[in-house]
């Protein structure tokens, strides 16, 4: 019966991790300092101890099960709090240093948030980090992300948030188009328009603009959909139609000329920008010192004024 006090128990759980990263117990043995022989017998006391297979084992590959993909999920956490833990007693949460995993949206990250990443490694060459640019909600702890910028309405939950900003809805048109074709007055002109539609998932039948007199949902046909932001600005900047975007994605076009809004008063209300993480004041130094850059940076930008003056 393999014995499970604490440190077996974290010692099983620490070369789970290793197989799992390196796909093989020899490789884990290296990694672990330790001979394949004596990981095969850890991992196979923990799988009885468990009461599952935790790996699928064939002469060329080892795999985790879908059980053990689960359980390597709760395994990481385990593993990334016993460090901070022992960090903390020792006093190494002070120095700025190890990894950082952060995440945002592909468009915002690329544009407003790697650039700041960029000058705050330089400022702390001994941080690694990792983008994780989605366009998706990441589960930060599953996941083991650190920070994750988010652009929406937060509910409950035991993450910290800090506001850094917001951004509006906007829909917009090159002015050549608005010239040729008219400026849509309310909701509902957009019946005679050409319209653009940017949807992840299925195009868009309508566009909601709850601000308006009396709420209006109005029924699109788009001329174009695309799952791509970038491309139905693109299309709109040339003339091919009205389209719909956040206040940061078309910032730059309509300062420079090259986009017009249209139905500002309609709009929904602006949405939050926040800088999202899981630690308090016990956080780790790399965790703190990002939030606090990137929340100062972003405050600066002036790219986020939702304003959008040209």
């Amino acid at each position: 019966m393999w014995h499970t006090n604490a440190m077996d128990r974290f010692d099983a759980f620490g070369a789970f991790a290793a197989v799992a990263d390196t796909g093989g117990f020899a490789a884990a043995a290296r990694r672990l300092g330790r001979s394949p022989a004596a990981v095969t017998r850890t991992i196979a006391a923990l799988e009885a101890e468990l009461g599952t297979a935790l790996f699928r084992r064939t002469t060329r590959v080892v795999t985790l099960t879908e059980a053990g993909a689960r359980f390597l999920v709760s395994v990481r956490r385990i593993l990334i709090d016993v460090a901070e833990s022992s960090a903390a007693a020792t006093g190494s949460h002070a120095a700025v240093g190890g990894s950082l995993v952060f995440t945002a949206s592909v468009m915002f990250g690329r544009v407003h948030v790697v650039p700041v990443l960029l000058r705050f490694l330089a400022r702390h060459p001994e941080i690694r980090a990792r983008a994780l640019l989605v366009d998706r909600v990441v589960d930060l702890v599953e996941e083991g992300v650190d920070v994750a910028i988010r652009i929406a309405h937060l509910g409950d939950s035991a993450l910290r948030a800090v506001r850094v900003g917001e951004v509006r809805r906007v829909t917009c048109a090159a002015p050549a188009y608005l010239a040729e074709h008219g400026r849509p007055r309310t909701p509902a002109d957009l019946k005679r328009h050409a319209v653009i539609a940017f949807s992840a998932g299925p195009p868009p039948r309508e566009w909601a603009y709850p601000r308006a007199r009396r709420a209006q949902r109005v029924r699109i046909e788009p001329r174009l959909a695309t799952n791509s932001t970038e491309a139905s600005i693109a299309a709109a900047i040339a003339g091919h139609g009205i389209t719909r975007a956040l206040s940061y994605q078309v910032a730059d076009d309509v300062r420079a000329g090259r986009l017009a809004v249209v139905l500002a008063e309609h709009e929904p209300q602006p949405v939050p920008i926040h800088v999202v993480h899981a630690g308090g004041v016990g956080a780790p130094a790399r965790i703190r010192a990002f939030v606090d850059y990137v929340a100062e940076a972003l405050r600066a930008d002036k790219r986020l004024d939702p304003k959008l003056k040209r």
